[in-house]
């Protein structure tokens, strides 16, 4: 019967909040601006990469016109956005003999999912075979950050406190209005997309790690998944590393946004971390509110009104921002990320990504090649 059992899960606890990022990144033909499944030919003239601490610099993901730069551990935002820096500029030089471009946002403008080659593993194969159309549907693209967490009995009431601001990442991160050279009339059409998986989407808020672990025993008993690593929720514990990883965000397409957003999750974690610590009881939202703030982030971007608390009580997505950032300024000092967390605060100014992609196409006379344009560009800057 479920929940008969318990399948022990250690958390290998950070000393330290460290921090990490994952960033997908696209390959795009120079002429055409089409995707590129040249990811195996990117590698072989890459050869192996890896960090100071032994971790792969790049990584192969499920479809190969992606490829993924992977950050060591650090201390701070910088040290991980210059580890990026230094893998992108690499990547760069394998893919240009190539004729590729390298590229990022939450989905490509009019790519077709059916052009796209599959990276054949017996994690994918698996995957593909279970989740049929929808599996194949997967052409996205996101930023994950681990952030260091001590102790696994902090895991999921900082990790439930956290799901208040999933909008406020979402909103500001998001980068996919279109999809198949339509515009779908959403700011992260990718966040949609990706929740169609049977293990993906929102977490489950338990109450403690005990009931985590009770979960993980009946996935693995019902054959749902059979390592963790096959859980995709957009928040989730990663054991192994002794983090908390955070999936919310749509794939960035300019380096100071991407310092931007892992500067704010590495200050919401940390300063949940603090107050924790202190004795407070974090706040929470019930699960219909969580679910409800995500689709408005998804549908209306920057022009979200989200729940903020467990009173019902709205507000419009970025005049709580502006609140965030003031609350966690004395944290970010504390990171050495106060520049970083300060950009936030430029991107209702100059445009999410969603909204610039929109510019571009209507400037263009809808004409999507010029928007791939613009976001190889931003990359490249």
């Amino acid at each position: 019967m479920a929940g008969a059992g318990r399948e022990h899960v250690p958390f290998h606890g950070s000393p330290r909040p460290t921090i990490g990022i994952e960033w997908e990144i696209a390959l795009v033909d120079k002429v055409s601006r089409d995707l590129s499944n040249t990811a195996a030919a990117v590698f072989d003239s890459l050869g192996d990469l890896h960090a100071h601490d032994g971790t792969p610099q790049v990584t192969k993901e499920l479809l190969r016109n992606t490829v993924e730069l992977v950050t060591g551990v650090h201390d701070t935002v910088g040290e991980a956005v210059d580890d990026l820096r230094g893998t992108m500029d690499a990547v760069r030089r394998a893919a240009d003999p190539l004729g590729v471009d390298l590229f990022c946002a939450g989905t490509h403008p009019f790519a077709q999912w059916s052009a796209q080659q599959l990276t054949r593993s017996e994690h994918y194969d698996e995957l593909i075979e279970r989740t049929q159309w929808w599996g194949r549907q997967m052409m996205i693209w996101g930023v994950h950050v681990h952030v260091g967490v001590s102790h696994r009995d902090k895991v999921f009431p900082i990790l439930n406190a956290l799901l208040l601001q999933y909008p406020h990442l979402l909103a500001l991160s998001a980068s996919s209005p279109m999809w198949a050279g339509s515009d779908t009339g959403y700011a992260s059409n990718r966040t949609l997309m990706f929740q169609q998986l049977p293990t993906a989407g929102l977490p489950f808020q338990f109450e403690n790690w005990h009931g985590f672990e009770q979960f993980v025993h009946d996935q693995f008993k019902t054959g749902v998944f059979e390592q963790l690593g096959g859980m995709h929720w957009d928040i989730r514990p990663a054991p192994k590393w002794g983090t908390i990883e955070v999936r919310v965000c749509d794939g960035v397409s300019t380096r100071a946004e991407l310092a931007a957003m892992a500067a704010l999750i590495h200050c919401l974690i940390v300063d949940l971390d603090r107050r924790l610590e202190e004795g407070e009881t974090l706040p929470a939202l019930p699960p219909w509110h969580v679910q409800e703030n995500k689709w408005r982030a998804a549908r209306y971007g920057l022009d979200a009104i989200v729940v903020v608390d467990d009173k019902s009580n709205e507000r419009l997505v970025t005049d709580d921002v502006t609140d965030l950032l003031n609350r966690l300024e004395p944290t970010a000092k504390r990171l050495g990320c106060a520049d970083e967390l300060a950009f936030v605060a430029e991107i209702p100014e100059r445009g999410a990504s969603y909204q610039r992609q929109r510019k571009v196409a209507a400037a263009a006379q809808g004409d999507l090649v010029a928007v791939v344009d613009a976001l190889v560009k931003e990359l490249e800057q």
